[in-house]
């Protein structure tokens, strides 16, 4: 198929309508806009809803209430907007209600910059809002991966009844790359018999809440809902090694800095310093399994990231202390450059 050349934030737009999405609510924010502005064009084409929320508070409970009617429904934003969905998000995962959020992240905290950054990590596989929940959330490193994400995000997010981030930041967003887009056929889908939709009294009624105020009733939710975490967590981990198979130092990273990485561990490689990349392609879960089986010949692991160090926690997780694990990042919106990645492998390691 011919590819197109596309910016990053219209690339996840494109998709989500080939994903059959169905509403699009969402606010204004930099540097997201292309997708809300992509969407107010071409989503009520393609049959669908397009409303520019009040706000994102609005947003992410419109999201709610068109999901609960088994709508296929998104939001987008950035940073500082993601932070004011947090309540709307636990409430999405209490009701299990699909939908899927895409945060294009920008630097903080605060209002921060629009310039690019990776600091949500947290809010993205913690969460801000309230409870025992989790989020599914996808990262892809190129326009091309997070086309094929969003598309994932869709599948998933119905198949568990869950939301699901797609994450990325305002350097893939904002870049243009050649994008090939096909229509994927949807996988056989369980009926929707939790929607609150008319029923002509063939069942009964639905009612999507998500008070229980009876402490045993509340228990059994939670515990339901682990079970459905941690079958997620068994099957739907993902990521990409990159040389690592005879490493001496290998690089953890995500989205755009991993394809910086990547750059990094071919510089070392060509100076005769063998390098690798672990790049999660799923921050949530975490793929632990990729550090289980490191060679012997790795000695140190640096998570590297657009932020002050987050990600670095879940790399020490994973290793449970079989190998020093340190953190490398730049934050405020400065993008880290291959060079200086790679001098400071070469600083751990000893080397000039």
């Amino acid at each position: 198929m011919p590819k197109d050349l596309m910016k990053g934030n219209e690339a996840l737009a494109h998709a989500a309508i080939l994903a059959g999405c169905t509403h699009f609510f969402g606010y204004p924010i930099t540097p997201q806009n292309e997708i809300p502005e992509f969407l107010a064009r071409e989503l009520p084409k393609a049959g669908g809803v397009f409303l520019q929320a009040e706000s994102e508070l609005a947003a992410i409970n419109m999201v709610y209430g068109a999901s609960a009617v088994g709508a296929r429904p998104m939001t987008t934003s950035s940073s500082p907007g993601i932070a004011l969905m947090q309540e709307g998000m636990s409430l999405l995962a209490a009701a299990q209600l699909p939908s899927v959020i895409v945060n294009v992240q920008r630097g903080g905290p605060g209002i921060g910059t629009i310039q690019p950054s990776q600091s949500d990590y947290y809010q993205m596989t913690r969460g801000g809002g309230n409870g025992d929940y989790r989020i599914i959330a996808l990262a892809p490193a190129s326009a091309q991966e997070g086309a094929e994400m969003m598309m994932d995000a869709f599948e998933l997010a119905e198949e568990y009844q869950t939301p699901v981030f797609v994450v990325s930041d305002g350097l893939l967003g904002q870049m243009m790359e050649p994008v090939e887009l096909q229509r994927r056929p949807r996988k056989r889908q369980k009926a929707k018999d939790w929607a609150a939709v008319g029923h002509g009294n063939k069942r009964a009624p639905v009612t999507v809440k998500t008070l229980a105020l009876d402490p045993y009733v509340l228990e059994e939710i939670n515990n339901n809902l682990q079970s459905k975490y941690q079958k997620i967590a068994n099957s739907e981990s993902r990521y990409e090694a990159y040389h690592t198979e005879d490493a001496e130092i290998v690089f953890c990273a995500y989205g755009s800095t991993g394809r910086i990485v990547r750059n990094s561990v071919d510089q070392l490689r060509h100076e005769g310093i063998s390098a690798g990349l672990i790049r999660p392609q799923t921050l949530w879960p975490f793929p632990d399994m990729a550090f289980t089986n490191l060679p012997e010949t790795c000695k140190h692991i640096i998570s590297t990231e657009m932020s002050c160090g987050q990600m670095i926690d879940d790399v020490k997780l994973a290793m449970e202390g079989r190998l020093p694990v340190s953190h490398y990042g730049r934050c405020g919106g400065i993008i880290p450059t291959p060079e200086e990645l790679a001098q400071h492998a070469k600083s751990i390691l000893g080397r000039k």
